[in-house]
């Protein structure tokens, strides 16, 4: 991805709004020393027929964060409700009409040399506009790498925990050096955990199959997406089981997904292609469903999304309500 001068936008730091130029934070703080910090990233979608732009599971995603920046003993006062608030609030300050990507960040913040943390905690909510993550329109070369993923007892994958994503930048910085475009991990055990930022997916004799949050996964809120179009739309049987490496040589399709990459085909592993070589029908069909859900098209998925205009101030303030009733009178336009 092209570096973008963010500068002049607007962003949520120690209480208020500033321009990113002023959010700044010393060199001494904790979590950049030490990696004490929690971040998330949620997706949001311009859709140019409605002129909306839709958040996609944002209660899902601060709820998350929240509940992961505990287990670093952080405490972040809003509620998901507020914090959806302070997104949509963002976005339109910004007044961005193109695709965007939220960054919350929680970290201690004590600025002072010394591992043990303590309770000073501070947290910023970033929004920058964001496009592709990875060019997978005509699938992703994915390859194997010899890092293995952190194990739940070291540090917790599922927590999105910025320390342990020096393990990913390891991982895709060797993947690419190798000639792939992103890479896969494996558990200490040797089986498939996910990719450097995304979860996988397989498609074996018809079902869909994924490794289970016990393989040190990330828990990802666009894996339970697809999970779901899967099951209500394909009708496909989804499984949560180990996977061995041999299996991805052996399936008919592989996939990415998460936040960032949305859903990503693989076309070849390790340099093996996988199935025909090309882009499965359960991945584009998938794909393409994921996409209409996201941008407000599919009637039944309406309630994954918090539309950031038109409206009234008190529904700003309540996402959820927002979101429950999503698909009622005029403000979806179709």
């Amino acid at each position: 991805m092209k570096t973008e001068d963010h500068s002049d936008v607007v962003v949520y730091f120690d209480n208020q709004y500033v321009p990113l130029r002023d959010a700044k934070v010393s060199i001494l703080t904790h979590a950049l020393h030490y990696g004490t910090g929690v971040f998330d990233g949620i997706r949001g979608y311009w859709d140019e027929r409605q002129e909306q732009l839709f958040l996609v599971r944002p209660m899902e995603h601060f709820r998350r964060w929240k509940a992961n920046s505990g287990i670093l003993r952080i405490g972040i006062a809003p509620d998901a409700s507020e914090l959806c608030a302070i997104a949509v609030e963002l976005i339109r300050r910004n007044r961005f009409h193109s695709h965007v990507y939220v960054r919350p960040l929680a970290y201690k913040s004590a600025e002072r040399i010394g591992v043990n943390p303590d309770d000073r905690d501070a947290f910023s909510v970033i929004v920058v506009p964001f496009g592709d993550y990875l060019d997978s329109r005509r699938g992703l070369h994915a390859g194997v790498v010899s890092w293995r993923r952190i194990e739940d007892n070291a540090i917790p994958g599922r927590a999105k925990i910025c320390g342990s994503y020096v393990n990913s930048a390891l991982a895709g910085d060797e993947a690419r050096r190798n000639g792939f475009d992103e890479a896969i991990f494996l558990t200490e055990a040797g089986h498939v955990a996910e990719g450097a930022t995304c979860n996988i997916f397989l498609v074996r004799g018809g079902k869909l199959v994924t490794p289970p949050g016990s393989e040190n996964i990330l828990e990802g809120i666009t894996r339970n997406c697809v999970m779901e179009l899967a099951h209500n739309e394909l009708h496909m049987e989804v499984v949560e089981r180990p996977v061995d490496r041999s299996e991805l040589y052996l399936a008919d399709e592989i996939f990415f997904t998460g936040t960032a990459v949305e859903l990503a085909p693989v076309t070849q592993v390790d340099h093996r292609a996988v199935g025909s070589g090309a882009i499965g029908p359960v991945a584009a069909e998938l794909r393409f469903l994921y996409l209409e859900a996201t941008r407000g098209h599919l009637a039944n998925y309406r309630h994954w999304l918090l539309p950031a205009y038109d409206l009234a101030p008190a529904e700003a303030a309540e996402p959820e309500r927002v979101m429950a009733g999503a698909g009622d009178g005029d403000l979806w336009g179709v």
